[in-house]
């Protein structure tokens, strides 16, 4: 008695807030739509939706039928999807790097993520000192680089993934901790502690001292 295309039906009018939108969501004309909604509305025996309010106000009955899509609309998307990574038999390796250490806190929550919904295939990273990715990258070495040295590659696209902000973490009696702004030369003399990495390849030495023509110490 009801179909999938109901549930789909309601849950756009539910989000469209009108049959008009609806119908142009749904790819209908809006007189088969209300022919849709009111052929269910008989098979029912009452309203699914008060008419001529904006937005829409389902009556109970109404709610009813969109709580049974909330559930089983998305199950069957699962379900689909499932179907589909079987039959495409998705599996392998991905070979990627990563030269951005401060993507670590946001990215190895996002790969478990990954891992779940693919776990046919394995991530394989690359890394090293010395070890330059976007060569490996062009050679066909690797699949992706995640990177905050953006180059002027026509062979290679760039896709931002986020903005972040570099500071400087100081002793509490130290005397750069009173200044609200550093400058270059603030730290000209200071031993620098970061990442284990070829200081050419550091962020805070190609974008912050390098331009000023500071040497870390």
């Amino acid at each position: 008695m009801i179909e999938l295309k109901h549930l789909r039906t309601l849950t756009s009018l539910r989000d469209t807030g009108s049959l008009t939108a609806t119908a142009t969501a749904l790819h209908l004309t809006q007189s088969a739509l209300s022919h849709q909604i009111k052929d269910l509305e008989s098979r029912l025996g009452g309203q699914l939706f008060l008419r001529k309010t904006r937005p829409v106000r389902f009556t109970s009955e109404g709610e009813i039928l969109l709580r049974l899509a909330e559930e089983l609309l998305p199950r069957l998307a699962k379900a689909e999807n499932e179907l589909a990574s079987l039959k495409e038999d998705v599996n392998g390796r991905l070979h990627m790097a990563i030269e951005c250490h401060s993507c670590f806190q946001w990215l190895m929550p996002a790969l478990k993520e990954y891992q779940i919904t693919w776990p046919s295939v394995t991530l394989d990273f690359s890394s090293g000192f010395g070890f330059e990715p976007l060569p490996a990258l062009m050679s066909g070495e690797l699949d992706l680089v995640i990177t905050s040295d953006i180059q002027p590659r026509s062979e290679v696209h760039f896709e931002p993934l986020f903005d972040f902000e570099m500071r400087l973490i100081t002793a509490i009696n130290h005397p750069l901790a009173s200044k609200t702004t550093i400058q270059p030369q603030d730290i000209a003399d200071q031993t620098m502690i970061s990442y284990p990495v070829q200081k050419q390849r550091l962020d805070v030495v190609k974008h912050f001292l390098q331009p000023a023509g500071v040497e870390p110490a």
